[in-house]
């Protein structure tokens, strides 16, 4: 007997855990009827609940009255059903299923419930050859499929990892406010009306962030939650309206000493839902170097193409795109991308395409050919010095393509590392590994933002800068760098994390840095400087993607798909019809006036 099986009066045993050492035990069962076969005399039905599926066998001769019931049964009928476990015959065994090799012989069943016909096929595929709105709109039914239900079950299996390494590393589990005060620190928050307090709002946090710093201020040393955090945000593949984090602060510790436990915790979690082993320790790159080398500061480092510097190599070049980008400054960078000479001429003009969506101009390339012999339209500008210095340079091959980048550094960084992203999806390279993790550390403090062109910052407000750089902060703040570190897998950004500011006196001079005003920030932050001012302890910390972790251990490209529940690309719920219009009464009860 399954040491998961559940006794009672419904049900003694589970369907997909029937095995062939049951045979001869009495069972009650309980589910959905998956699939039922009419052959005459007999009639199979497979029985599915979340543990898995087993068949059925109805036989008039030995019970009438079961046979009877089950003429009419159809899909996602919910029965209960009680018979003895037999062996199948060898030439009916299904070696592609777990309880392939035994079978039910049903003595009484129960129409425990109907069902209307579902407006999709339950047991096919997985589910992706559904348009999605329809899948969202019956989310019940989609949950029913084996591949959500599996997806559900890594979600549950990686949240209990995790709680299980945290609590055996002395973290308390506490839960922060849902409702709290809006403050200017990220992404426009979703506001709550109070109607104890007219004209006043709450706001849903976007995370836990000055909440868990007061814990350490507090004295709770190590914290933890798995945070529900919102954000009012224009929504990708892996953004959602409301998400989860796994939230950890911890205080006296050192960030290479919060890496290194935050490496166990995601071995922790990927050896919990059975990916691992991972290689640790994590490599690490600063943000230079992820964008020297990358273009991006969440790279992929399971494929190659790093970007390599040239502008040595065309410093008194006749290539006038080259050298007048020098001549301002700037740099000369390339891609070596292997075989890329397969390379149709619509794939390049794409790649030019999304070169000038990037910032550049154009796409300069070139490809090699046998004997490093090189052919495009830029080689007639090279003279033959540059062109074998290039071969040599980015270690080309014949069938090879090379694509630029000429112009200031960050641009050619960020024109480069779209250009990287978009040959591994054209040329689709084996990875050298499955997993990718690695930290990115020491971003800039502070940023440009595009639109109005004021001072921003990177990360959030509240990052210790970097004790290298801390004195920029007055004149250079640009050049400020901060104690963070992110955490990228395969590509993509699973979280942010840093060691935080202790001394209320330097947070006040970096939000001014921010352009705050004093009232302004006495307002929105006066209750956390205060708190600062009563023995902070030094303490960082980090906020991984929940989501986005599930989603890619379990192979998905959206976190919608291992997400119960989740909102639309335009965060409405199909399932509920939220969001939706309230009542006049109500928003006159919370003195907000209806449009």
């Amino acid at each position: 007997m399954s040491d998961t099986a559940l006794p009672g009066e419904l049900r003694s045993a589970l369907p997909g855990e029937l095995r062939i050492g049951d045979v001869g035990r009495e069972v009650r069962l309980a589910g959905w009827v998956a699939r039922r076969r009419d052959h005459g005399s007999l009639i199979f039905v497979d029985l599915r609940d979340r543990s898995g599926l087993v068949q059925l066998v109805f036989d008039p001769r030995t019970a009438p009255a079961a046979h009877h019931l089950a003429e009419g049964l159809r899909s996602e009928y919910v029965i209960r059903a009680g018979g003895a476990v037999v062996a199948r015959d060898p030439d009916t065994v299904n070696p592609g299923l777990p309880t392939g090799e035994v079978e039910v012989r049903v003595a009484e069943v129960e129409l425990l419930s109907s069902a209307r016909t579902p407006p999709f096929e339950i047991e096919s595929g997985e589910g992706h050859d559904v348009d999605e709105m329809l899948r969202l709109k019956y989310r019940y039914l989609d949950i029913r499929r084996p591949p959500m239900l599996a997806r559900l079950e890594l979600r549950h299996r990686a949240a209990r990892a995790a709680r299980d390494f945290l609590d055996a590393h002395r973290f308390l589990e506490i839960e922060t406010p849902m409702l709290t005060r809006s403050s200017p620190e990220g992404a426009r928050d979703f506001l709550v009306p109070s109607r104890l307090q007219p004209h006043s709002f709450y706001a849903l946090p976007q995370s836990p962030q000055m909440f868990k710093q007061i814990l350490m201020v507090g004295g709770v040393d190590r914290y933890y939650q798995l945070a529900r955090c919102f954000r009012d945000e224009d929504l990708r593949a892996d953004r959602q309206p409301e998400h989860t984090q796994i939230d950890v602060e911890m205080s006296f510790m050192t960030a290479p000493e919060i890496r290194e436990l935050l490496e166990g915790l995601m071995a922790a979690i990927v050896e919990g839902v059975g990916e691992g082993p991972l290689e640790l320790p994590l490599p690490t790159l600063t943000y230079d170097e992820a964008m020297l080398r990358y273009g991006s500061d969440k790279p992929d480092l399971r494929y190659g193409l790093e970007i390599v510097e040239l502008s040595h190599l065309f410093r008194v070049s006749e290539f006038q795109v080259f050298r007048a980008a020098l001549e301002g400054g700037g740099v000369v960078r390339a891609i070596r991308a292997p075989q890329g000479g397969r390379l149709s001429r619509a794939q390049i003009d794409g790649l030019t395409e999304h070169a000038k969506a990037h910032g550049a101009r154009g796409m300069a390339y070139v490809f090699v050919e046998d004997g490093g012999a090189l052919r495009g339209p830029i080689v007639k500008f090279l003279s033959e010095r540059e062109q074998h210095d290039l071969v040599e340079c980015t270690g080309a091959a014949s069938g090879d393509l090379i694509v630029f980048a000429a112009d200031q550094a960050a641009a050619a960084a960020g024109v480069l590392g779209a250009l990287r992203a978009a040959l591994i999806g054209l040329l689709a390279p084996q990875p050298s590994r499955r997993w990718s993790l690695l930290w990115v550390i020491e971003f800039p403090l502070f940023e440009i933002e595009s639109e109005s062109g004021a001072l921003t910052y990177g990360h959030n407000p509240f990052s210790l800068p970097t004790a290298e750089t801390l004195a920029y902060l007055d004149a250079e703040p640009l050049r400020v760098r901060g104690a963070q570190y992110d955490l990228v897998l395969n590509g993509v950004e699973l979280g942010s994390g840093s060691l935080r500011i202790p001394d209320a006196a330097l947070q006040r001079t970096i939000l001014r840095t921010l352009g705050m005003s004093e009232e302004r920030i006495d307002e929105s932050f006066g209750w956390f400087l205060e708190a600062l001012q009563y023995g902070a302890p030094p303490h960082g910390g980090i906020g991984l993607g929940f989501d986005r972790i599930v989603m890619l251990l379990a192979g998905e490209s959206s976190i919608r798909d291992v997400i119960a529940f989740p909102k639309t690309a335009s965060g409405s719920d199909p399932m509920t019809g939220a969001p939706a219009p309230v009542a006049v009464r109500q928003l006159q009860e919370l003195r907000v006036r209806p449009t």
